[in-house]
């Protein structure tokens, strides 16, 4: 019988857990977690502080016994390193565990900016139950709150203190909001949108120094103090894979895998914000750290243990690594896909309707459709993502889209089904 150990209790720990046992009714499996609460989302912690859900709700699974009926054994440990030559992990507390297999999904970790006062009492990052907890003790109505940092984290947690009635400040070293995810003209549109609803925001300022103290003090770069009674640090996560350290395991950004979702260590798989893998639209290795990434890895790299448990090669293969966000901060609705930035040698076209709050920036290599920006282009969110996903070559209607951009439904309905060309008609009856 194969004993599968998985590393994390996250997303992508729980699916591939299920998926093993789905495959393999009789093999040993054991989740591992290092907090105490049962597996939770950490994308459902704003929802929670909004008064949305309570903790259950943030739960993958809510049964109780879940994880018991399907004979997937639990452990609360903090690994420490994996020893490969005989397939063990070891724990801080000095336990090990052996494995077969052994499936790395450990996520991300908060990033701590080397800050003097970071580690102050009232300064949290918004990562675990137990940050939320805190947070919500602190950020009562009327509260003033500093947030340092408004990517793509920054802004869901923005909009969660917002929803409860404190005084946000949040300040950003980058030269505009959400700055990995949206160009300058777009970012410079969520600020403005944020600011209209009474968040105040420094871009291209840093967070010098926290002093200690009821309430905190905050030094800032453009030269301004501020006092606040919470400090939420959300300067970005990295991969937790700091325990794989001379393991053998390669490691670059992320864990290295193959198509396989296998790194370099037979049977040894990892999956979701631990990850690195080959992204066949950018033809680049990437650390795509969404939740469909995550299930998806999940799922390929559980049926591939399962082979190998079994004798058998790895069969089960990644088609590619999702490169999507979608960002709704404070009501205006945001996305990214693909190479937003552009490529060597590409092209591109914007339109901008500041007054409507809309944005649209396209990407082109050649005649496909390599990544875009939106902000408040709702319903062309689908018809981007298939585009670019699908690396589909749009011919004469790449010209048609840099005339007008908004054209992107009959641009993906023309190229990618298949249905002809049949805007002579849509414009024949506009006439």
């Amino acid at each position: 019988m194969t004993h599968h150990v998985i590393l994390g209790n996250g997303p992508a720990g729980v699916i591939a857990a299920e998926t093993i046992r789905k495959l393999s009714p009789n093999d040993s499996i054991t989740l591992i977690g290092d907090e105490p609460e049962p597996s939770y989302s950490r994308m459902a912690i704003p929802y929670l502080l909004m008064g949305d859900i309570d903790e259950a709700g943030s739960y993958l699974r809510k049964n109780p016994t879940h994880f018991q009926d399907l004979k997937i054994n639990r452990l609360q440990a903090l690994a420490q390193s994996v020893q490969i030559a005989t397939k063990t992990v070891v724990f801080k507390d000095g336990n090990s565990i052996c494995f077969d297999t052994l499936l790395i999904a450990t996520g991300s970790h908060p990033v701590s900016p080397p800050i003097p006062g970071i580690q102050s009492n009232g300064v949290h990052a918004c990562w675990t139950l137990a940050d939320a907890r805190a947070i919500a003790a602190l950020a009562q109505p009327g509260a003033r709150v500093l947030q340092l940092g408004a990517g793509f984290i920054g802004c869901i947690i923005m909009e969660a203190l917002a929803a409860r009635g404190v005084h946000l400040s949040v300040v950003e070293m980058g030269d505009r909001m959400v700055p990995r995810m949206m160009g300058p003209t777009a970012g410079g549109m969520i600020r403005d949108w944020c600011e209209s609803k009474g968040v105040e925001v420094f871009t291209r300022t840093k967070v010098e120094s926290i002093t200690p103290g009821q309430p905190l003090t905050v030094r800032l770069s453009n030269g301004k103090t501020m006092e606040a009674d919470l400090v939420i640090s959300a300067a970005g996560v990295r991969p937790a894979i700091g325990f794989l350290e001379n393991s053998g395991i390669t490691c670059l950004l992320g864990v290295l895998t193959n198509e396989h979702l296998q790194t370099n260590v037979p049977g040894i798989f990892a999956a979701g914000d631990c990850a690195e893998a080959f992204d066949k639209v950018s033809g680049k290795m990437m650390v795509s750290a969404i939740q469909p990434n995550a299930a998806e890895q999940a799922r390929i790299a559980a049926t591939n243990m399962v082979a190998f448990g079994r004798g058998k090669p790895a069969h089960a293969e990644l088609k590619g690594v999702t490169q999507i966000n979608v960002l709704d901060t404070l009501g205006l609705i945001s996305a990214s896909f693909g190479d937003w930035q552009g490529v060597p040698g590409g092209d591109h076209v914007e339109l901008t309707d500041r007054a409507a709050g809309r944005h649209l920036s396209l990407q082109f290599k050649d005649d496909v459709l390599v990544g875009c920006n939106s902000v408040g282009w709702t319903e062309h969110v689908g018809v981007m993502r298939g585009l670019v996903e699908g690396q589909v070559r749009l011919g004469r209607w790449k010209d048609t889209l840099k005339q007008d951009p908004t054209r992107l439904m009959e641009a993906y309905l023309a190229s990618a089904q298949g249905q002809g060309d049949w805007s002579g008609a849509q414009d024949q009856r506009r006439r």
